[in-house]
Formats: C-alpha cells, sequence, structure tokens
C-alpha cells in the first residue's frame, strides 16, 4: 500500500485553513467540512475516515453503491452532492443522509416517493444556479420559491435550505461576493416561505472553501485538497 501520510497532512492544513476562516467569520465552529471522495482511491478514503472524518458527500450513485460498505464500516454519514438522475434516487434513497442537489419539482417528487416506500423523511436542499449558467445544474432564482413550495407539500421530504456551485473566479472577493448573493435569494426565500430558523448553506470547494464560509456557509465540499500528493506531481 502507498504511504498515505499525505491524506493526514492535507486534512489537517484543511482544517487549520476552515477554522481560521471561521474565526475571522466570527463562525467558529459553525462549519461542516464535506470530503468529497470521488477523487480518492478506497485506500486513500479509508485513510480519510480513519482520521476522523465522519461526513462524506458522493457526486456519483455508482461510486456511492460501490464503496458503501467502506463507508458503513466506518459510521460514515453520506451526502449525495452530484447530479441527480430520477432514475438513480431509488439506488440511494435508504444510502444518504441528504440531498443537496434538488433542482426540479420531478426530481423532488420522485425523491419524495422513493421515501415513502422506505418510510423515511429526507433532508434536501434546493441546488440554486445564482449565475445563470447554462451548462449548470441547478433552479433559476426567480423559479426557487415556486420549487420550495412544491417540496414543503411532500410530506416525506424535509426542505433544510440551499446549495450551490459557482463559477469559478480569479479571487477570493468574486467567490465571496457570489456566495453572499446567492445567501441573500436564500434568506429572502426562507423568509417569503415563514420557515421556523435558519437555512442551511452548502457552498464552496477546495478552491473556494475559505470565501464560501466567509460568506455564511454551513457545509463547505472539499476535495482534491484532500487528496493531492505532492510526491505524485514533482
Amino acid at each position: 500500500m502507498t504511504d498515505l501520510a499525505y491524506i493526514k497532512e492535507n486534512l489537517e492544513a484543511v482544517r487549520t485553513e476552515i477554522a481560521k476562516a471561521e474565526n475571522n467569520a466570527e463562525r467558529v465552529g459553525k462549519t461542516l467540512m464535506l470530503a468529497a471522495i470521488k477523487y480518492g482511491t478506497d485506500d486513500e478514503v479509508r485513510a480519510l475516515l480513519s482520521n476522523g472524518v465522519l461526513d462524506v458527500g458522493e457526486n456519483r450513485v455508482q461510486q456511492l453503491l460501490d464503496r458503501f460498505e467502506l463507508l458503513s464500516a466506518h459510521q460514515a454519514r453520506v451526502h449525495f452532492i452530484g447530479s441527480l438522475q430520477t432514475n438513480k434516487v431509488k439506488y440511494i434513497i435508504d444510502k444518504v443522509s441528504m440531498i443537496h442537489s434538488v433542482d426540479s419539482e420531478k426530481l423532488a417528487a420522485e425523491i419524495n416517493r422513493r421515501a415513502a416506500q422506505k418510510e423515511l423523511v429526507m433532508d434536501v436542499l434546493v441546488e440554486i444556479n445564482g449565475a445563470r449558467e447554462e451548462a449548470k445544474s441547478g433552479v433559476m432564482p426567480e423559479d426557487a420559491q415556486a420549487l420550495c413550495r412544491r417540496i414543503l407539500a411532500m410530506p416525506n421530504l424535509k426542505l433544510r435550505g440551499f446549495m450551490t456551485m459557482g463559477p469559478r473566479f480569479d479571487s477570493d472577493d468574486a467567490y465571496q461576493a457570489y456566495f453572499a448573493s446567492v445567501k441573500a435569494i436564500g434568506d429572502a426565500l426562507w423568509q417569503e416561505l415563514s420557515m421556523d430558523g435558519t437555512p442551511l448553506y452548502s457552498m464552496g470547494m477546495s478552491e473556494s472553501f475559505a470565501p464560501a464560509i466567509a460568506a455564511g456557509a454551513d457545509m463547505v465540499r472539499v476535495g482534491r485538497r484532500l487528496f493531492y500528493n505532492s510526491e505524485q506531481t514533482n
């Protein structure tokens, strides 16, 4: 087996940066790091789990199924963070704790139907395409309220908040401005829907988790930073 010391080093570095960003934003201890594990080998994922990572994000249904035994053995909580086809919902409905990427009534209805069959209530986030990118998934901001209202009418779904992907920017300031704009949309929607409490926000990835935290992210999805091995690139 390859020496996996870099996994622990990367994880410690990311945790340190998250703590710094939280401190700067006066949100200490408020951020959940999801390890986006599509970039990792099974051995690398096992090393992450062995170093105390409890929450992982899966982008691909088949990869989730292939790794579910490994994840279950470490009692990991699995979040589905990628685009989800309606015909794949049945495979993951009883294997994930939250689905971050709900962007249509059709998908929401299928999640609700499959959750009802398993007698469970699924936590979901509505994915907002805040930059209106044609190639990206997510509901347009002006359509988000209608989708939220449909979800609220589905008894086996629980709307917890919002997710966004966003474009790639050249600066932390640009990332922060984008994430703040999505949070403003979500906060306004939450008020319009007369929802209790505050919404959760899943925002930011390896290159943008610090500005996402500054903008109010509750969950950040970190992948490449965790699996980068400098020895393999030298």
